[in-house]
């Protein structure tokens, strides 16, 4: 039941896309202004499709719809969840994002209110399976009913959500067989992807676990033929969730693999240093010692002086050598 309309001055909504779906399989567009969630006698469903911006939305959800799906038609946040109200079903998904100079981890939220004899739908950004739905629609594929439409746009999601989980997973496979080429060139930024991979995760896994619930909740317009079709879309998604965290962790390791070599690399490094100061560090006294300028110094009147200590600190170096090479060491 809703509540009364509201004054005339504030009725007007403007759905993105907005049809009565016919038995005949064919469409009507809803064209009035104040648009009724139910669909009329003479259609079997209707959809209704919103900018979650559009300001006259807010005044229309309080109007039509129940408190708890109005409100999670607007909310400023959401992730997937799938809930049974009366019976109707709250139905929050995600999307990867497709829209141009957007990343496609960015995951697109499309929040549904479906009942028997009608979907409400809101976005915040274009959400590309909602418009292949559009699209399905206007060429004459009319979903005979609401379970069906749920059953194609849900495919349609994870259709897309897939292609982007196999494209990662080639990218993974190539930065793999760049961080562990043995040619000593091993070392790249899986960084980006790495961060990519969790975002999709964050949201596709809550996404899996809501479609589940869809597939097998208690309403009275899903029926029997609907559900495997539901379960199948769900399997989908474990596979997927499956996927990124199977990339997630082979990046992990990479990173890991890279931070070692590194980690060796600069152990090596500074043990050669350490290696060539033990070397020189008697020798740096024994010159320094001789460098001193007073009275008294050994040779400081002989010719042969210099090349007798010269001599003496070839010999302290190559025995110096020798005591290292010999203490395993060097």
């Amino acid at each position: 039941m809703t509540n009364p309309a509201p004054a005339a001055s504030a009725r007007a909504v403007a759905p993105v896309w907005a049809v009565d779906l016919m038995a005949n399989g064919t469409f009507r567009p809803v064209t009035e202004p104040w648009p009724e969630p139910a669909a009329p006698a003479d259609a079997s469903w209707r959809w209704l499709h919103f900018d979650v911006a559009d300001p006259g939305l807010k005044t229309w959800e309080r109007q039509m719809l129940p408190r708890t799906a109005g409100n999670a038609l607007v909310q400023q946040e959401t992730r997937p969840r799938c809930e049974a109200l009366d019976d109707g079903l709250i139905l929050n998904l995600r999307g990867v994002n497709l829209n141009p100079g957007q990343a496609t981890d960015d995951m697109v939220s499309l929040r549904l209110w479906v009942t028997e004899r009608c979907v409400v739908s809101a976005r915040v950004r274009k959400v590309f399976a909602a418009e292949a739905m559009r699209e399905r629609i206007e060429t004459g594929h009319v979903p005979k009913d609401v379970g069906s439409f749920l059953e194609l746009l849900i495919d349609e999601l994870t259709d897309r959500i897939e292609a982007v989980s196999v494209a990662k997973d080639d990218e993974t496979d190539t930065l793999e067989d760049k961080v562990f080429d043995h040619s000593g060139a091993g070392f790249v930024d899986v960084g980006p992807l790495r961060g990519s991979v969790i975002k999709l995760r964050r949201y596709v896994h809550p996404q899996r676990d809501a479609l589940q619930k869809l597939a097998m909740a208690q309403v009275s317009w899903l029926g029997q033929h609907h559900r495997p079709g539901l379960m199948e879309a769900a399997d989908r998604t474990t596979r997927i969730v499956e996927e990124l965290d199977a990339a997630r962790d082979r990046l992990s390791a990479m990173q890991d693999h890279m931070d070692t070599r590194q980690a060796a690399r600069f152990g090596r490094n500074s043990y050669i240093l350490s290696a060539i100061a033990a070397l020189f560090l008697p020798l740096g006294f024994l010159t320094g010692l001789f460098g001193v300028n007073v009275a008294g110094m050994p040779g400081a009147d002989s010719p042969m002086a210099f090349w007798q200590l010269t001599g003496v600190c070839v010999v302290i170096g190559i025995a110096l050598w020798l005591f290292l090479r010999w203490k395993r060491w060097l």
